[in-house]
């Protein structure tokens, strides 16, 4: 059974950073899959953030500039490294694979992780 398990969140004062982790796991090869992070706050829409495929790093503009993506070639995990918090980007975040190239909207990922708890505080 393909997963997607995620690690790495955690409570940081505005200004810090976070690396989130996002490890496939199971018998199927990510090799061709996008892997895209998003996040969701209370009472609000799931919101793409970044991705991963094969053309590339892609970043949402509320992240542009403060969040950077790396990716491992061996196990195709990725992670979203986080810098200069801030209180709006407290959410749930969850990274998702889709085969081929990334999309920005959630209903197109088919894998999804648990989620992954971020508080930032001002």
């Amino acid at each position: 059974q393909v997963q997607l398990v995620e690690s790495g969140g955690g409570s940081v004062q505005a200004g810090g950073s976070l690396i989130l982790s996002c490890k496939p796991s199971g018998r199927q090869s990510f090799r061709n899959y996008a892997i895209g992070w998003f996040r969701q706050a209370p009472g609000k829409e799931r919101e793409f953030v970044a991705a991963f495929d094969y053309t590339g790093a892609h970043f949402s503009d509320s992240v542009k500039g403060r969040f950077d993506l790396s990716r491992d070639t061996d196990d195709y995990s990725v992670m979203l490294l986080m810098s200069s918090l801030k209180s709006e980007d407290t959410a749930v975040y969850f990274c998702a694979a889709l085969f081929g190239e990334f999309s920005t909207e959630a209903r197109h990922y088919k894998t999804w992780g648990q989620g992954t708890q971020v508080s930032v505080s001002a």
